[in-house]
Order: structure tokens, then sequence, then C-alpha cells
């Protein structure tokens, strides 16, 4: 398990540390730590060999299902009114255009009305200008006179059209409003549907219940792709240009990484990362909490297996400590990834090298006092 919080009792045992602030700058050398075998000895100090590693690591994170905003609709009431029936219930499929729910609403009549006195003045402004234009041609009413006629028709069918949109915005279809048209019937219910296939989320009405115009009634997502929202530390940021896949064990999902947030959590010190799956018939859900593991491509030579318990972290820098004959040196390295038993890093290691994996307390004391000379 990292070390991460040694800080503080490193104050304690040696009282030379600096002082919280700024985190400084990485370290770009090694610090010799000298020990004798007695003290080495003494502080139960283990060690183990360091291995090339070219191949994937492994960075596990917690992770929250979320559904891509694209794919997202929350259908409201269109006008406002009375809740007749609600069609859908949570987690049920629909296809586009399907019923979602029946509302009574006098608003929809009332624009219904206005609509049909549109068309009738519009219709009344159509047969004015072709009895005016007749008189026209004939030379019995002078040309301004045809003008104001015209005006006055192009200006009804712009109110009715307005008014065919408002109809369209209060969720009645173009047959609906074609069969308004032939028949001039008034209609008190107006019939929700979906706009788009998914699956219902939430109800957020009750039927009976009065709502007001845009009041949400149901939220509907498309759930094929879906996102899982990755918390990534900080420290391991840096190895998320090499993630080749991410994989999610308790759905037996591979899917892509697609976006490294730009800024960091205050409280976790943590940057978000976004995968997107296929899941099928997989059982994710929207708000599920899971574990993604993050393959990370190895980077050759320069990387190399060592144990989890060997790194640790110093002044917001990553290292370990390489036994040599005058005690340990302590080398900065980068922490690629990272699995509860390994840890794949990058720095000046060499294959055969010793690391320390236990006593490192001790180590990171006489590092800090190190320091402080």
């Amino acid at each position: 398990m990292r070390r991460n919080l040694l800080l503080i009792p490193l104050l304690v045992v040696c009282g030379a540390l600096r002082a919280l602030g700024a985190p400084p700058a990485a370290p770009s050398h090694d610090i010799l730590v000298p020990l004798t075998e007695e003290q080495v000895h003494a502080a139960g100090v283990e060690t183990q060999p360091v291995e090339a590693e070219s191949g994937v690591g492994e960075i596990v994170v917690p992770g929250v299902v979320a559904v891509p905003p694209q794919q997202l609709r929350i259908v409201a009431a269109p006008a406002a009114g009375l809740v007749e029936t609600l069609l859908v219930a949570p987690d049920e499929d629909v296809k586009e255009g399907d019923p979602i729910a029946t509302l009574k609403s006098s608003e929809l009549v009332e624009a219904q009305r206005a609509f049909l006195m549109a068309m009738s003045n519009a219709n009344l402004a159509g047969e004015k200008l072709r009895r005016d234009e007749q008189l026209f041609k004939e030379r019995i009413i002078a040309e301004r006179r045809l003008i104001v006629t015209r005006a006055e028709a192009a200006q009804a069918r712009a109110t009715l059209d307005e008014r065919g949109q408002i109809l369209a915005l209060a969720g009645m279809t173009e047959a609906e409003i074609a069969e308004l048209r032939k028949d001039r019937k008034l209609a008190a219910s107006l019939l929700v549907r979906a706009p788009i296939a998914g699956t219902i989320l939430q109800r957020h009405g009750t039927t009976g219940e009065r709502v007001q115009a845009s009041a949400p009634l149901v939220t509907i997502a498309r759930l094929d792709p879906i996102w899982v929202n990755l918390q990534v530390p900080l420290g391991r940021a840096v190895a998320l240009d090499s993630v080749e896949r991410v994989h999610l064990p308790s759905a037996g999902l591979d899917g892509k990484l697609i976006r490294v947030g730009r800024t960091v959590d205050s409280a976790t010190q943590s940057v978000t990362a976004v995968a997107e799956f296929r899941p099928g018939r997989s059982p994710l859900r929207p708000g599920q909490a899971l574990t993604a593991i993050l393959r990370v491509k190895g980077g050759g030579s320069s990387q190399w297996r060592v144990p989890a318990d060997a790194v640790v972290s110093h002044l917001n820098h990553s290292w370990v400590f390489v036994r040599v004959a005058e005690g340990f040196r302590a080398v900065p390295v980068t922490l690629v990834s990272e699995t509860p038993q390994f840890a794949s890093v990058q720095g000046p290691l060499a294959v055969g090298e010793r690391v320390a994996t236990r006593g490192l307390l001790t180590l990171l004391a006489e590092l800090a006092e190190a320091e402080s000379k």
C-alpha cells in the first residue's frame, strides 16, 4: 500500500521537513542515504529486485456510470394543464414517438381557437387580395390599395404560420394540425410522445397533478453507448496518455478512454477521465459505482516493475530506495501504473538492483535529514 501520508510522522521524527505550501519541483537527481549494515538490520529493511517491464501495466480506479449528455432528454409538459395519465414506468424501454402522457389543457384549447381564427383571417385576406387584383386589372382601384391589400394578406399568412408553430410547440403533430384545419374541431386533450428511443430513467410528474408549461414529466436516456466517469489520482494522471483500454471487471466489458479532465478536484486531488463503453445486454446502470482497470502500455526498457510497497511519496513526488554499498540511494521515479502487488515506474533504474520494501519509515527519515544538511 502506498505511503502517501508518511510526511506527517516524518515531521515528528526529524523535525526538519519544509512547511506546507506550494508543491516543490520534482527532484532531478539521486540522494544518498548512508546506512551501515547494522543500521539496516536494526531498522528491519528488506529489499526485492527490480524487473524490466515492456508490457501492459494497470491502474485501478473508482468510477461512476453516467449517461452522455447528448443522449439524455427531459420530456416536459408542452402546455399548462392536468396530467390525465402517465403511460410509462421507470426502467421501461420506449421507441421514438411512443405515447408518454396525456394532458387536459385549457391553453391548448385557446391555442387551437386562435389558430382557427388566424386561418379564417388568412382566408379572408386571400379572397380580398384576389378581388383587388382583379379590380386593379380592370383599372377600377388604384395601385396603392392593391399594395395595402397584399401587405394585409402577407400579415395574415404570417399570423397563421405563427399560430401553427404554437400548436406544434404545444405537442400537436402535423397530422393533428391538418385534421384541425379540416374538421375545425377543438381537442381538450394532448398526447405527449417520446422524442427519442431509450429507457425511462425517472418519472417527475404524477397522475392528477396540475402542471405548468415546461414542467418535467419524465427523463429518457439512450444507454448505448454509455460513459463511466473515472476518478484518477493526480499522481497517476501522467499515465493517462498511454492508456490502451479500460476494463470493467464487474461487467466484463472493455472500453476506451475518450476524455481527460483539465481540472483537479480540490477535495480528492483527482482528475476526472471519461471512458466509453458499448454495454449491450450488460447491466450498467446510471449512477452505479464500480471499479475500473486502466490498461497502460509499457514504455520499453526505461520502464520497471517493482513491488508496490517500494514506491513512497515524499514532498509530492514518488521515490524508491535502491540498495548500494554505502546504504541506499533515493531515486525519484514517475509512477505509471499500480496494482495492490506491483507498480510500474519510469526512472534511472537497472535490472538486478534491489529496492527497499520494508523499513521505509527509517529511510524516509534519513532522506529528510540528508536533504536538510
